[in-house]
Parts: C-alpha cells; sequence; structure tokens
C-alpha cells in the first residue's frame, strides 16, 4: 500500500501494466430536434414564475430578453445533457472494469472489500482524473452523480429553469456523495501508472 497526500493506493505486485476496456463516450449532446428544445425552453419561461422586472420595457425588449433567456436555458439544458451522457459512459465503463478485474486472478482480490487496501467504484472516476482522461469541462463526479439520479436524460419540459441553472449541481453531487459511501471503507485508490486504457469519442 502507498500514501500520497490523503489518499492510499493499491499496491499491485510487479511491474506489469494492465490493460482496462475503452472508455466509450458521446462528448456532444444527442439531441435530435435542437429547434423543439428552443420551444420547450420559451414554454417554460412563460409558464415559470419569473420576476417581472426581467420583461419590464418596451415590447421588443420584452422579446429580445425572452429569448436571450430561451438560449440561456438550451445552453444549461446542453451542458446537463452532455454530463449526462458522460455519466452514462463512466458507469458502463465501470461495469466492464469490475468484468475484467472478476476474471483477471492477479486483479480479483482488489475489488473485494474484506481485504485491505481495497478499490471501489469511485476509484474508477478517481483513477479517470488521475490519467487526466480530457473532458471539455465536463466534472465527473457530476456527470456520474446526474447518471446516478436519472436513468435517461430528463427531457427540458421537465427540468425547471431553477434546477438548469442552480439546482443539477448540488443534485449530482449529493447523487455522488450518497454512491460513494455505499462502499465499505477504507477505499483505496487504483496506481494510474499501473493501468491503460483508451477513451473513444462517439
Amino acid at each position: 500500500m502507498k500514501i500520497v497526500g490523503d489518499r492510499t493506493y493499491v499496491e499491485l505486485p510487479g511491474d506489469k501494466q494492465h490493460e482496462l476496456p475503452p472508455l466509450l463516450v458521446h462528448t456532444a449532446p444527442q439531441i435530435k430536434r435542437l429547434d423543439k428544445v428552443v420551444d420547450m425552453a420559451q414554454d417554460l419561461i412563460e409558464n415559470e414564475v419569473l420576476s417581472p422586472a426581467v420583461f419590464a420595457g418596451p415590447e421588443l425588449d420584452h422579446e429580445r430578453r425572452r429569448m436571450d433567456l430561451a438560449i440561456q436555458m438550451v445552453e444549461q439544458y446542453l451542458t446537463l445533457v452532455t454530463h449526462w451522457q458522460w455519466g452514462d459512459g463512466v458507469l458502463e465503463w465501470i461495469r466492464q472494469c469490475e468484468t475484467t478485474f472478476e476474471t483477471r486472478i492477479d486483479l480479483r482480490p482488489y475489488l473485494r472489500p474484506d481485504v485491505w487496501p481495497h478499490a471501489g467504484r469511485t476509484s474508477f472516476v478517481n483513477l479517470l482524473s488521475d490519467k487526466s482522461v480530457p473532458t471539455d469541462g465536463v466534472e465527473l463526479h457530476k456527470a456520474v452523480g446526474l447518471r446516478l439520479a436519472f436513468r435517461q436524460p430528463p427531457p427540458m419540459s421537465c427540468c425547471s429553469d431553477q434546477f438548469l441553472f442552480y439546482l443539477n449541481g448540488s443534485v449530482a453531487s449529493t447523487a455522488y456523495d450518497k454512491w460513494a459511501q455505499m462502499t465499505p471503507d477504507p477505499v483505496s485508490s487504483l496506481p494510474p501508472e499501473r493501468f491503460h486504457f483508451q477513451v473513444v469519442a462517439m
């Protein structure tokens, strides 16, 4: 066992680099009809309780502000979908990694919670961070948290403006933290130099 800072790492015997399954992710939001998403955003603006001050002034300014707000909501929604897609890819990758560990005699003991030091599912998320996987601004723990909270990306019509602008980050973080606590402590990290995998953008 190796300790670096406040983290402990599983110490694997030998110096062999272990190959893990590729991480497959949709890096761009999979939206069929962007115009429908914009329409839904405009419907949300009409139906949500917004401050009258937002739309004060001449009618032309009112329409411009309404469109600006709709565009901002669509951007927030596309960011949410991108995070969800990353989370979906990461969770599927973790399942494949667990299968890989189970089928390999040299790796099998490190996922058993009755053996210490052992790795947990969050160890794979940490491994992605330790390997500096390029995510284009996607926060992996929030991405996984969103996927844990939603089996499918929620449609725009199900999201409130408050959720899109303020609440989705805390919902995702809470979901991830709760999920992380499901593996009994102490959980050790996987040494990044001992594992190799490809990231495939789909």
